[in-house]
């Protein structure tokens, strides 16, 4: 036979492009179109329903960049569709309302979308790009009346990721209205030839992906050229049924017994906030949960797994009706929650309490609101993942987790898709990571191809989870999805697609494949380096926020114990879990718009000032009356002489600094106890001694606190990426405009070195001081670069092999050589308050009050002598999605500490951070509610239970990564003492760490890194 497969395939697709696509609806007729424009921000449909609405032209532009225009749509259903409706079989249509509100390109989620409205305010369906048409059950002759909410939401990468656009604002962005109504049309869907389209995008999407000399590819390809001769294009609708017959045995053929098992699960995957402010996230949440609620109730196969409590929260504030037909397929196990987090947070940044407040407060949402209690974690699109989180996950009743975006490694490829993960305590969750490589599957040929070529258990394992319909911005499965889904479901050549439920799904896959291979430690993500650093102010209040709840739970705790005083426990939810949305994988990491991060700073102003408040209030009913000074200590390891988690008279400074600044010659001489260091005419340190252990830590012919201005130019991915050879380019800022000393005074408890500089269009002003045995170094910058990346190093005289950062609840080490490719990929590294380096006997800390991204190497002196140099990224300077990143004010501290181990390290962390407060009152003791007798156990938290029961919950760990034995002991009456999960759930599964209960004392015995939550009943 005569090869005439290209010709085919050429026709084939023609056919499709021209005649099949554009077929789908028999008649069309336009309905009356009103108008009303929001003069601002979006409306409820109440308010919306009782304004003025004007004529409308098809064809109009309309809608301002982020402005909502309400489209009152009217019309009468031609009573000669009658003979048409009433058909049944084959040559059936359906009714259906068409809008098209100017959609472009751009997928779903990044252009204009509406949500369809009842007249009486019922929200029926969202409109999106790909799927803009509702289903009508209206009679010939009678009217339709509804209404269209209408989001002018720009476009705003527009194609690119790297330039600098307006529109991430509304204050920039514009007035000019940026889309065109083209069509609000009642129209009759040709069932048959919809059916037909789906059959051959099935076809020739397998075909497309089999070997060129397979028998069932050509079988396919001859099967679909008899479909094209024996359809009339110009009469699809007469001979779309003789066409799908001819398609019939071809889609009849079953999969192989091998093929590739792939779990379907609809899926949207909501960004809370990204190219778009919170706000939108909202309308965005009701718009898709309505699609899929509209998809529901014609498929009673369809499932949908949703994450993140906060956008359940969202609906049952804003779409209270919308919200409870969720809650009716929740009960009925098709709308899913899973995750258990409030939102889909980023795992590097947020702390070790907040990361556990994220389960505890997702999961007390679902059992809470549904009785459901998710056992995954669900994290598709988070940029790397701490190795804390296996622990927090179980600590949480999880027993799987799924993730997706290792898949975008630049370096190395992971080498499993279903395993287990152990972290940091070597606690182990069951893994899944989707070989289909996108959490927005349309279940086309390609990707279950993908699939199945990439599963790396072959052999052992053969299922996989499939998340499908389309994401980031909204949208979920469409009917063309399931449609596909059903004819893979055991399709010869095709992977086998079930409709499924992630329950099934981690079932299914952990009894196939019960001993998986295990990775350690952290995920880390060789990719989205710069959200370490990027939208500092985002960053900076994040970690403000974090220890200012610590200090308001703890003294609010307190004061109701000590002094009867109210728990303000609604005020302090409510303040959670706005930390918690904002640690959402798009707002702190620094990859929103402008306006999301602008919106961020200020509620990160106001949470201060609440917390601050509650603090006060707190502190007040502690303090009592009277005019002695009294430091309290939030933190929890003493400090000048005030105990941890607790207050004492003083009389004098709460932070003793005894440090003396000299000249020498051109330079100055810092000096204490401890301490001697030398500043050189550059405002650099030359010389930092530790005079207890007699020991030179700057190396020589070097020089500390050097600021360093990198070239910081992306290939792709602004805000997100920092690329390894930014490290090409780089200026040592070396020159001091004025150094000048400050006696100590006006509120400084020190002398201090002040260091001025400049750089381009910015100024940078440093505060040297000694603190006991810490250089502590204050930077402000007055920041005004473009793609600059601003970095403080430390040269250290130390032969550090691997450098130790602190995470959640612990801390990893990671090596300072590039040895293989996956240490060269980890160029860029995160480490909340504190990292060290070290080699026996000796090592230093060097910790920061907001710094998160770091690089740590293995380098040579002048001398070529080995040395270690830590390096912190102060600032980056990225041109989208927000053009004004980082620009302006900023303040940050540094401390480095010599002579320093882990212990001392965590203590510094800890120092930098939470600062002894002095209030005025009675001057009696404020004596700590707990105490631990091992400095190795670190507290966490102190809090009321979540129960309003009163009882008290403390939650610590292991800090040191050894054994520790510890009796912590509560200083107020208690009934019992009991471990429990991180949902205050007693623990009886024997892996606790309590080993013994007395009266207001307990006993733990505690592994490496090891979380222990007790609940002391009052």
């Amino acid at each position: 036979m005569h090869d005439t497969t290209a010709r085919t395939e050429h026709r084939l697709r023609r056919f499709v492009a021209e005649r099949l696509e554009t077929a789908g609806y028999r008649s069309r007729t336009p309905l009356t179109v009103t108008a009303w424009e929001v003069p601002d921000e979006p409306v409820p449909f109440a308010e919306a329903l009782s304004q003025t609405y004007t004529p409308f032209e098809i064809g109009s532009p309309w809608g301002r960049p982020w402005s909502t225009v309400w489209f009152h749509l009217r019309g009468q259903v031609p009573a000669e569709w009658a003979q048409d409706l009433a058909a049944d079989g084959a040559g059936a249509v359906r009714l259906e309302l068409l809008v098209d509100l100017g959609f472009s390109g751009a997928g779903p989620g990044f252009q204009t979308e509406g949500a369809i409205w009842s007249s009486d305010g019922v929200l029926l369906k969202g409109l999106e790009p790909r799927n803009h048409y509702l289903p009508l059950d209206v009679a010939p002759g009678e009217w339709v009346d509804l209404y269209v909410e209408a989001a002018a939401n720009p476009d705003v990468p527009n194609g690119q990721w790297i330039k600098p656009t307006p529109m991430g604002d509304k204050a920039t962005a514009g007035t000019e209205e940026i889309y065109e109504l083209r069509a609000a049309d009642l129209a009759l869907l040709d069932v048959d030839v919809w059916e037909l389209n789906q059959d051959v995008d099935a076809l020739q999407g397998l075909m497309l992906e089999l070997p060129a000399t397979s028998p069932r590819r050509a079988q396919i390809l001859r099967a679909l050229e008899d479909m094209l001769d024996a359809v009339d294009p110009d009469d699809l609708a007469g001979t779309a049924a003789v066409g799908r017959e001819r398609l019939a045995d071809v889609l009849a053929a079953p999969a192989h017994a091998s093929a590739h098992r792939l779990h379907a699960v609809g899926h949207a995957h909501i960004d809370s906030a990204w190219l778009w402010p919170v706000r939108e996230t909202v309308r965005k949440c009701a718009r898709t949960f309505s699609n899929v609620l509209n998809l529901m109730d014609a498929d009673p196969d369809v499932t949908f797994a949703c994450s993140s409590a906060q956008q359940y929260a969202w609906m049952k504030e804003f779409y209270p009706e919308l919200y409870a037909r969720i809650a009716q397929r929740v009960r009925e196990g098709r709308f899913i929650p899973v995750g258990g987090m409030w939102v889909e947070s980023d795992t590097n940044m947020p702390g070790g309490e907040a990361l556990a407040r994220q389960f505890v407060a997702g999961t007390q949402f679902f059992i809470d609101e549904f009785g459901v209690e998710p056992k995954e974690v669900w994290l598709p699109d988070s940029f790397g993942y701490t190795a804390a989180l296996p622990q927090i996950a179980r600590a949480s009743g999880k027993e799987f987790l799924l993730t997706q975006k290792i898949s975008w490694n630049d370096t190395n490829s992971f080498p499993h898709h279903t395993f287990a993960w152990a972290g940091t305590d070597g606690t182990r969750i069951f893994t899944h990571f989707p070989p289909v490589d996108t959490y927005n599957s349309m279940i086309n040929g390609a990707e279950l191809a993908k699939a199945e070529r990439q599963y790396a258990e072959k052999g052992r394992a053969n299922s996989s989870l499939l998340p499908y319909g389309y994401g980031d911005g909204g949208g979920g499965p469409t009917r063309e999805m399931l449609a596909a889904a059903r004819r893979t479901a055991d399709l010869e050549g095709s992977p086998k697609v079930t409709l499924s439920t992630p329950e099934a799904f981690f079932t299914q896959a952990r009894a196939e494949y019960a001993d998986p291979p295990t990775w350690t430690g952290e995920m880390y993500l060789e990719y989205h380096r710069g959200t370490y650093t990027s939208q500092h102010r985002t960053k900076a209040g994040n970690r403000r926020s974090e220890h200012l709840l610590r200090e308001a739970e703890l003294w609010a705790t307190a004061a109701t114990v000590r002094a009867g005083a109210d728990y303000p426990a609604d005020a302090l939810q409510r303040i959670w879990r706005l930390v918690l949305l904002q640690q959402f994988h798009d707002i702190l990491p620094g990859s929103s718009i402008a306006w999301v991060h602008r919106e961020a700073e200020r509620n990160y102003a106001l949470i201060e000032a609440e917390l601050e408040a509650l603090i006060g209030t707190a502190l007040g009913h502690l303090a009592g009356s009277g005019d002695d000074r009294i430091a309290l200590n939030a933190g929890p390891f003493p400090r000048a002489g005030v105990p941890a988690l607790g207050g004492a008279a003083v009389g004098g400074s709460v932070e003793p600094g005894g440090a003396t600044i000299e000249p020498d010659g051109e330079g100055w001489v810092l000096r204490n106890a401890h301490l001697r260091v030398v500043v050189d005419p550059r405002g650099l340190v030359t010389s930092l001694r530790d005079l207890t252990a007699d020991r030179e830590v700057v190396p020589a012919g070097m020089a500390a606190n050097l600021l360093q201005v990198h070239r910081d130019i992306p290939n792709e991915w602004d805000a997100w990426d920092i690329d390894a050879h930014y490290r090409h380019v780089v200026r040592d800022l070396d020159t001091a405009e004025e150094i000048v000393a400050e006696p100590a005074g006006d509120g400084a408890t020190t002398a201090r070195l002040v260091v001025r500089r400049r750089f381009g269009s910015s100024t940078i002003t440093q505060r040297l001081e000694l603190i006991d045995g810490s250089l502590e170094i204050t930077t402000e910058v007055d920041w005004h670069e473009r793609q600059k990346l601003l970095k403080l190093a430390f040269p250290i005289d130390v032969q550090a092999e691997r450098a130790t950062s602190e995470i959640q609840f612990g801390h990893i080490h990671r090596p300072t050589a590039t040895n293989t490719s996956w240490d060269a990929a980890r160029f860029e590294t995160v480490a909340h308050r504190w990292v060290h380096v070290g080699e026996a006997g000796y090592g230093v800390a060097v910790a920061n009050d907001q710094t998160y991204g770091h690089d740590i190497r293995a380098d040579l002196d002048p001398a070529g002598r080995p040395i270690t140099v830590v390096r912190q990224s102060l600032l980056r300077a990225p041109l989208f999605p927000d053009p004004d990143a980082d620009q302006g004010e900023h303040v940050l501290r540094s401390s480095i500490r010599p002579g320093a181990g882990i212990a001392e390290s965590v203590r510094e962390g800890y120092r930098m951070n939470l600062h002894v407060r002095t209030v005025t009152g009675s001057g009696a003791l404020v004596a700590p509610l707990v105490r631990t007798d091992n400095d190795a156990v670190v507290i966490e938290a102190v809090k009321l239970a979540e129960d309003g029961s009163g009882d008290v919950i403390v939650r610590l760990y292991e800090s040191l990564g050894g054994r520790a034995r510890a009796a912590v002991t509560a200083d107020f009456p208690v009934i019992s003492v009991t471990e429990t999960d991180l949902l205050e759930r007693p623990r009886n599964d024997g892996s606790g760490a309590l080993t013994q209960a007395d009266g207001g004392s307990a006993t733990v015995a505690l592994r490496p890194f090891q979380i222990c939550t007790l609940r002391f009943a009052r």
